[in-house]
């Protein structure tokens, strides 16, 4: 019998996205755009596990998980939140969640959230296997990573295959969106460790108070919100890879912790005075200079060299070109699978605009803009009318005026007008340009933006 999910959601189209992917992963699922509507179900029928978001119309997500967990609580839930802050994690740990997740996320992330969170022990009352794993681990399944015929894409290929099979650790550079993760997957596949867990940490979306216990885990009861004994991310890659992204956003107390745990090769969790030996071969990423970091005192210099034995610098899409319909067909073929839809290909009218279109945004952007115009396209064909405006428009100010466009100004520009979008709120316009609030700080300081 398929398990049930309830999905509480005010965005409607993106509530019916996340229903339409459990159905075709043989859930049976639920949508509903208030917290009225979610409490009204959960008295009238059993659920599974309930995914609500954080921000609702009528009320809030933490004070509907207390609901919840009064009519039931055995009943799991996890909470989406775009602001994944201090407060909100503490808040909801205290009031029982099982889990939260940061948006965006993958469809992959969410249903690994949402299989882990069953397996956690004593639900419906029954004592299951725990894994440990949560939102910010995800165990990445094994599937085609797509190789580019640009030369720089080659050479990066290269230098996958020549690290891959030694434990050297790897420091992976490059901007937002390069896809520094799924090079990332690609030297634990073609490494010796590709049987165990590859698990993937967003260090900019841990909070500095929450670091130790996410890294090294923690017993039942070793701080308030600590319901269930729980392993971090070094227990749960044991034998594998641990990838460590955005890792310039962790807090200099947090470099210290992780510094002594590579050192060592050992661990142990909040609360605990017992030490676990970890084999785990460490990947990091970051869109920052580390090495500018180190200068400025922000980032351990010790803890630099350890992690950068070998480093590897992805080129942004706008460098490599000739990837670009190769990469466009590929996400076009994903899109198709994930919302149920069977667009042949691109307008030649949209080739030629994907081919002027800077892609400030690189891999990330191009696939985000896919996806979304699978979603408005009604028939065979990606046409001009389906993409976002601000691609178009990018385009049409590119062919009346000159055909050199500078990637720093539009970068300032797009920070600007998401920072007044948001009424100067940095959390907020972080969140809309997805990136974390120091990778904003940095980039105001940067450009010299005087707020």
């Amino acid at each position: 019998m398929p398990q049930k999910i309830l999905i509480v959601e005010d965005d409607i189209s993106f509530g019916q996205m996340l229903q339409n992917f459990f159905q075709k992963n043989d859930w049976h699922s639920e949508v509903c755009p208030t917290a009225k509507d979610a409490k009204a179900k959960i008295k009238a029928h059993n659920f599974d596990v309930v995914l609500s978001d954080l921000r609702l119309p009528d009320s809030n997500g933490i004070d509907l998980l207390a609901e919840i967990k009064s009519l039931n609580s055995n009943t799991p839930v996890i909470l989406m939140t775009g602001y994944a802050e201090v407060g909100t994690a503490v808040a909801a740990m205290k009031r029982g969640a099982n889990d939260y997740i940061s948006k965006p996320f993958t469809p992959d992330e969410i249903l690994m959230v949402v299989t882990q969170c069953l397996q956690s022990p004593l639900i419906n009352g029954v004592t299951k296997k725990k894994t440990g794993l949560n939102t910010k681990s995800l165990v990445i399944n094994k599937e085609p990573i797509l190789k580019g015929i640009d030369e720089k894409s080659q050479k990066l290929q290269e230098y996958i295959q020549l690290v891959a099979p030694t434990n050297m650790s790897v420091l992976i550079t490059g901007e937002s969106g390069t896809g520094k993760e799924v090079t990332a997957k690609a030297i634990h596949e073609n490494s010796n460790r590709n049987n165990k867990n590859f698990i993937a940490v967003d260090c900019g979306a841990i909070p500095k108070e929450l670091a130790t216990s996410e890294f090294f885990g923690h017993l039942k009861g070793s701080f308030t919100g600590a319901i269930q004994d729980k392993i971090g991310h070094f227990e749960a890659a044991n034998g594998g890879t641990l990838f460590l992204d955005e890792i310039g956003n962790l807090s200099y107390e947090n470099q210290i912790q992780l510094l002594r745990a590579i050192q060592e090769r050992k661990i142990k969790r909040v609360g605990s005075t017992e030490e676990v030996a970890i084999d785990v071969r460490i990947i990091s990423a970051t869109n920052e200079d580390l090495q500018e970091a180190v200068l400025k005192n922000s980032f351990r210099e010790d803890l630099y060299h350890r992690l950068n034995e070998f480093s590897i610098e992805i080129p942004p899409l706008n460098e490599r070109f000739e990837d670009l319909m190769l990469f466009a067909e590929h996400f076009l073929e994903k899109a198709n699978t994930e919302l149920n839809k069977d667009i042949k290909g691109f307008s030649k009218e949209v080739v030629g605009l994907f081919q002027r279109y800077n892609w400030p945004g690189n891999l990330r952007e191009l696939k985000n803009v896919i996806k979304r115009s699978v979603l408005l396209s009604t028939g065979n064909f990606i046409e001009l009318a389906a993409l976002p405006k601000e691609v178009v428009e990018q385009n049409d100010n590119a062919d009346n005026t000159t055909n050199v466009f500078s990637k720093s100004n539009y970068e300032k520009e797009r920070i600007l007008k998401a920072l007044k979008q948001t009424n100067f709120n940095k959390s907020k316009a972080a969140e809309l340009l997805q990136i974390t609030r120091k990778t904003l700080y940095n980039k105001i300081n940067h450009y010299n933006l005087n707020l």
